[in-house]
């Protein structure tokens, strides 16, 4: 939302600390070996941790993340500050402000959180140690740091968001409301479609949470491919949920407009939930791949942590990629008008609105889209061609039937995920090309979500087993 007007700042100037010019260097130096002893000594710390086994409970589980979490706090400050020192240059462009302000507010928040569930872990040693191991067990230990850095970053976020907002207010020339033109519906169909896509929607939030739950309370499915699908059926509930509410309002109150904060966080959200679903997705294969070509080590290769760090990196890249593209949308401006071909703020169209130069956002979604779905996409391929070399060589229609039951409900998603993103990117089409886009969204964003509890119930013997379970214990319980 500037650089188009000049009245809006493009850049920011930090006056420092208040040093005399003469001093410069000396306590530049200074601020260089503080900022080294801070990020060597807590790399100490983790290397320690990591080495000695006696060390891995839950109070340096937190205290390697505090050490991390400060390396990283330290980090965003300091090189600016001492290159500016040393440069004598005191300016920063508006991103680089944003993105600092971002890290900053993130990872002093990942401080506290942290503090606290020390405080919680000392608290529960000192004053429950009989009932210490079981408290503090390692799924809560994970469950507290992932709400740590969750919160955290949600929490920076909004006021990046909000930031963004004050601009828009400043620059009154620029849009700040978008106008979704939604689907490519006749007025007198408008409530026919409206409650198909309830229905739809409904469907995919109830199926994808019965699988959550049947999951949670069958011991027998906490295993790997399990705990994968779990977190697949929950982000097809937030992916779902990103847009579908949004649709839905506008179908039904024939509403059209969305504010800009709320059309950037749609974005960012959709994007950062797509990417997750597209690791996830990978992850299983992956975990299928280990446990039908090398099945006596699948328990020692899939172990729990393995899982829980392909999670933890799935969400983590995901997050990254949205923000890098939420910050670099915002150095756009939007005068040639606010109108969108779509039913959700879709990334693509709202660059091809922009009135501004958009080639390093188009080259960012070139290198992300490159990085984030074709290799995802390789890994997929490669981990199903060996999993089919090997049901070759076993030449047994047993093994053959039971690495089908196996990989079949997964690799049926995944053919549904990738076939509508070629469908979308690949296929050409004779019908209007905003018409085929916002189709195919429709596909991915509702359709895919709905079938996927349909696809791992049907195809699933052990999900349907468990149902069946449930359904006949509740029968005989009355």
């Amino acid at each position: 939302m500037r650089r188009d007007n000049e009245s809006t700042v493009s850049e920011f100037i930090l006056l420092g600390l208040p040093i005399q010019p003469e001093d410069q260097d000396m306590y530049s130096a200074l601020f260089l070996v503080i900022y080294l002893t801070t990020v060597l000594g807590n790399l100490l710390i983790i290397l320690l941790i990591r080495l000695d086994s006696h060390l891995h409970t839950p109070m340096y589980f937190f205290l390697s993340h505090l050490a991390f979490t400060d390396i990283s706090f330290s980090s965003v400050t300091a090189p600016k500050m001492l290159m500016n020192m040393l440069t004598h240059s005191q300016s920063i462009s508006y991103a680089g402000c944003v993105s600092q302000m971002y890290f900053f507010l993130s990872l002093a928040n990942v401080d506290s959180f942290l503090l606290t569930s020390m405080a919680y872990d000392r608290y529960v040693a000192i004053c429950h140690p009989l009932h210490y191991t079981t408290i503090m067990n390692q799924s809560l230990c994970v469950l507290l740091v992932v709400v740590s850095w969750a919160l955290s970053f949600a929490n920076s976020l909004v006021h990046t968001l909000l930031l963004a907002h004050m601009r828009i207010t400043r620059n009154q020339s620029s849009a700040s409301e978008f106008i979704l033109l939604g689907l490519p519906i006749q007025p007198e169909d408008q409530d026919i479609f409206s409650a198909l896509f309830l229905v739809m929607y409904l469907t995919t939030v109830l199926g994808n949470l019965l699988i959550i739950l049947l999951i949670r309370l069958d011991s027998h499915l906490h295993t790997s491919m399990y705990f994968f699908l779990s977190h697949l059926a929950f982000t097809d509930i937030s992916f779902s949920s990103v847009t579908a509410p949004k649709m839905l309002k506008n179908m039904l109150t024939h509403s059209q407009s969305i504010s800009y904060p709320a059309c950037i966080s749609q974005m960012h959200f959709f994007l950062m939930f797509g990417a997750i679903e597209n690791f996830l997705l990978t992850s299983m294969a992956y975990d299928r791949y280990v446990a039908i070509c090398h099945p006596l080590y699948y328990t020692r290769i899939m172990s729990q942590n393995v899982c829980i760090l392909l999670v933890i990196a799935s969400w983590f890249l995901s997050f990254v990629g949205a923000l890098v593209h939420t910050i670099l949308l915002d150095r756009l401006s939007f005068f040639r008008g606010n109108t969108l071909h779509h039913f959700f703020c879709d990334l693509s169209a709202l660059i091809k609105l922009s009135s501004s130069d958009t080639s390093i956002n188009e080259l960012l979604i070139f290198i992300v889209g490159s990085l984030g779905i074709t290799v995802p996409f390789i890994c997929t391929v490669v981990s199903y061609g060996h999993i089919g070399a090997t049901i070759l060589r076993t030449l047994s229609i047993t093994g053959t039937c039971k690495a089908f039951s196996t990989c079949g409900s997964h690799l049926s998603v995944v053919s549904l995920y990738y076939g509508t993103i070629i469908g979308l990117y690949f296929v050409p089409s004779s019908n209007n090309t905003n018409d085929k886009h916002v189709i195919v969204a429709v596909l991915y964003t509702l359709v895919a979500p709905m079938l996927n509890p349909f696809i791992y119930s049907l195809r699933n013997k052990d999900m349907k087993g468990v149902l069946r379970n449930i359904i006949i214990r509740k029968m005989y319980s009355k």
